[in-house]
């Protein structure tokens, strides 16, 4: 990337900008909205607020096509092997295609695998919800436990807490991803056993969280329905058929995964089976669609239109030319309350590296820190900082323009303040402003002066907003589906792998020997003296405990 003549001219072009203010841009071009916005999917993006000109989109659009990025995202979606450390193709497109044209990987047609895991999941969701895959004694399930971790937990769980207006009631789920009991043994007091059904998602059904958690709950089962009550009451998401069988569960009852899909971005796949289950499996369908209409606008639409390549090159603009660390997401939608964390998982597990694709050390930040919580709760929580600070936070504005189960006088005053925080962003306070606002107060001028500083603020703070049309399933799939592209299109023109997560590993490994240490006293002089010490206080505490 930093070798592109784009980059170079990005370079000097950001020390002409650096003196340039926001809203002397707003003043100075009445058509500014209009060139800075772009619509597809049921989304509108408005870019208008960002530190950029005609010139600044321009060296953007230079260096994603100096840096490959056309041919890389075709190359994603014919099956092409992108993640190259891993030596495999990522086709999470692949689970939402609407037709039927073969796709092949390893001479395998993958679209064939999708339609028949797709086909089994319509049918189970409908023997389900008809009590007709029931419980031990032929009970209608109540309840159903969902156990994953990272992907496979974030994805659903957002999904399943966004379109809660569109539940079909039928059974209630409790996710759960720690490993700390706490969370669980919460979870399982407040439930029935013989009501309950428990689905395990596990790509390699060896996830040592998830398959503690999993020990945990099959152990809860059997002790009230037995080993053949329980065996009818688990479900598997995962690749491993001879492990998921081991553990005793239904081979029938297994949903395959495969390794071209990442963990997160496995919720379009067998992971979201419990988001067929709350919802139905036509609605599940429409998320699929919603994902599929952004599939085809990254592919197809030119790159001054596309709303994911424009947010991703606006994203580099940020951290590459601003050194911008951290970039804030609040949607303005209680439902939507835990997009931030999902977005979070995808950005910082995809692109969070320090090599390029052939393994040279890199010498450009990738990917900012994720973070945000919904609207208004934020603005009386962080948003001082953001105003304020000397630092620059990037945000991202989420508001659906209509939403279910709300009333016209709570969504107008919701609005309001969602346009009203971007403006603020954009526009701040002089110290002139505030010293004659105070000065209409009917402050005395000493005060007001001493005052004035501290009312001021700098305003020209970039942020974007997202206009949903709806939150319905198939809205709701193009939206995620925009941020999975725009953290593929960074990475891509970043050079990097955001396919596999490497980093993630290490604390898994490291923890084995730590965890025998523990239960059994094995000890072989391994580790250093903060973490030998660290043990030393566990085990005393343990011990006085016992």
């Amino acid at each position: 990337m930093i070798d592109t003549p784009a980059y170079k001219a990005l370079k000097a072009h950001q020390l002409s900008m650096r003196e340039r203010h926001l809203k002397d841009m707003f003043a100075n071009d009445a058509e500014r909205f209009d060139k800075f916005c772009v619509e597809a999917c049921g989304i509108t993006l408005d870019y208008s607020k960002n530190r950029a000109s005609d010139t600044t989109m321009g060296l953007l659009m230079s260096l994603a096509q100096q840096s490959g990025l056309k041919a890389r995202v075709e190359a994603m979606f014919a099956g092409d092997v992108v993640n190259t450390t891993e030596q495999r193709a990522v086709l999470h497109t692949a689970l939402r295609q609407q037709h039927d044209t073969p796709l092949l990987v390893d001479n395998v047609d993958v679209i064939e695998q999708v339609r028949q895991t797709l086909a089994k999941m319509k049918q189970f969701c409908h023997q389900v919800h008809q009590a007709e895959q029931a419980c031990f004694d032929g009970q209608a399930f109540s309840d159903i436990i969902c156990l994953g971790i990272g992907g496979s937990f974030l994805g659903p769980k957002i999904v399943y807490e966004a379109l809660k207006p569109y539940h079909l009631n039928k059974q209630q789920l409790h996710f759960v991803a720690n490993v700390d009991g706490s969370h669980l043994n919460s979870v399982l007091s407040s439930l029935d056993p013989n009501r309950t059904m428990v689905i395990i998602a596990s790509k390699s059904f060896s996830t040592q969280e998830t398959m503690r958690n999993a020990q945990t709950v099959k152990s809860w089962l059997v002790d009230a329905i037995g080993e053949e009550g329980a065996k009818s009451h688990m479900v598997a998401l995962s690749s491993n058929e001879a492990a998921v069988a081991s553990f005793g569960i239904d081979p029938q009852l297994r949903f395959p995964m495969w390794d071209w899909v990442g963990g997160r971005y496995s919720l379009w796949s067998a992971i979201g089976l419990p988001i067929a289950l709350a919802i139905g499996f036509e609605q599940f369908e429409q998320l699929l669609q919603g994902g599929y209409d952004m599939d085809q606008h990254f592919l197809t639409a030119p790159m001054e239109q596309n709303m994911p390549v424009i947010m991703a090159l606006l994203g580099i603009w940020d951290i590459n030319f601003w050194q911008v660390s951290s970039h804030c997401i609040i949607p303005y939608c209680h439902y939507l309350r835990g997009f931030p964390a999902h977005i979070q998982q995808l950005d910082m597990e995809s692109n969070g590296k320090s090599v390029t694709f052939d393994g040279k050390a890199i010498d450009y930040y990738t990917g900012p820190a994720i973070w945000g919580s919904e609207g208004v709760n934020s603005q009386h929580a962080f948003f001082q900082q953001i105003h304020q600070s000397n630092a620059i936070y990037p945000v991202d504005f989420i508001l659906p323009l209509s939403l279910k189960n709300t009333s016209e006088t709570h969504h107008d005053m919701l609005v309001a303040h969602c346009f009203a925080q971007s403006r603020a962003l954009m526009l701040g306070k002089t110290t002139e402003q505030a010293y004659q606002e105070l000065k209409a107060q009917g402050l005395d001028d000493e005060r007001c002066h001493a005052l004035a500083p501290h009312k001021a603020m700098a305003g020209n703070k970039p942020n974007n907003v997202l206009l949903l049309e709806d939150l319905s399933p198939r809205t709701l799939g193009s939206l995620l589906a925009l941020y999975e592209h725009k953290v593929v299109a960074q990475g891509f023109i970043w050079q990097i792998n955001s396919f596999d997560q490497w980093g993630v590993e290490l604390g898994k490994q490291l923890s084995g020997p730590i965890h025998r240490r523990i239960t059994i006293a094995e000890d072989d002089g391994q580790f250093d003296c903060s973490t030998e010490a660290l043990i030393a206080r566990y085990l005393k505490r343990k011990k006085s405990s016992a």
